[in-house]
């Protein structure tokens, strides 16, 4: 069918953003489960995305990449899930989701390869420092029930699995205003439906290895 999503990931990758985003919209879709490596460098899945990389789905024959940008896809191509604002009250929606986009995922990952942009250096990379990004973020999530004020929305999908990661493995700072967040995050349903999904998918593959 046309307008069939079809979803590239693997349990142990960003995939498991694009799933919860999935579980939040509660449209049918259906899942390609590809196995790091070989898999996702060959040529079928590199027409698909030459990065060789998941997640990646395509609906009514387009292709869509980059966990920010499905969110947001999906969004706004399912208004009935009501995952976006108006498009007149997105200014703090879009900015938080590619804040984690840009420089939060850039700070954290630098951090866990143990990179410190040098102080007088910090004019030339757009995060900062890391201590930047992380006092900005726990402002971000104090203010308001969510994200982007009192509503969910996809950016909440997409800021708070950076949270969650980076809480789950240490390279975010344990703070109570993340703690918070997240446990407010992780009573939806969906996010819990998807968990399920991805943790079994997860169980499959390592009995097949």
């Amino acid at each position: 069918m046309m307008s069939e999503i079809v979803f590239y990931t693997n349990p142990m990758s960003r995939g498991r953003i694009v799933r919860w985003m999935l579980e939040e919209t509660g449209v049918p879709y259906r899942t390609e489960i590809l196995p790091f490596g070989q898999p996702m460098k060959n040529e079928e899945y590199c027409s698909i995305n030459p990065m060789g990389k998941v997640p990646s789905i395509i609906h009514r024959q387009k292709v869509v990449t980059e966990c920010a940008a499905i969110c947001a896809y999906l969004a706004d191509a399912f208004p009935q899930a009501g995952l976006a604002p108006p498009t007149m009250d997105r200014a703090d929606y879009y900015r938080w989701m590619f804040f984690a986009a840009g420089p939060l995922e850039a700070a954290v990952s630098n951090r866990a390869l143990g990179f410190v942009v040098p102080e007088e250096r910090r004019r030339m990379i757009g995060y900062g420092s890391y201590e930047d990004v992380m006092a900005t973020l726990q402002r971000a999530v104090s203010g308001n029930t969510y994200i982007a004020g009192e509503r969910f929305t996809a950016a909440d999908v997409y800021v708070g699995s950076h949270i969650g990661w980076g809480l789950q493995f240490g390279s975010i700072e344990r703070r109570p205003a993340f703690v918070d967040y997240l446990e407010r995050l992780s009573q939806r349903h969906a996010y819990q439906r998807a968990a399920e999904l991805d943790d079994a998918a997860m169980a499959a593959l390592e009995q097949s290895a």
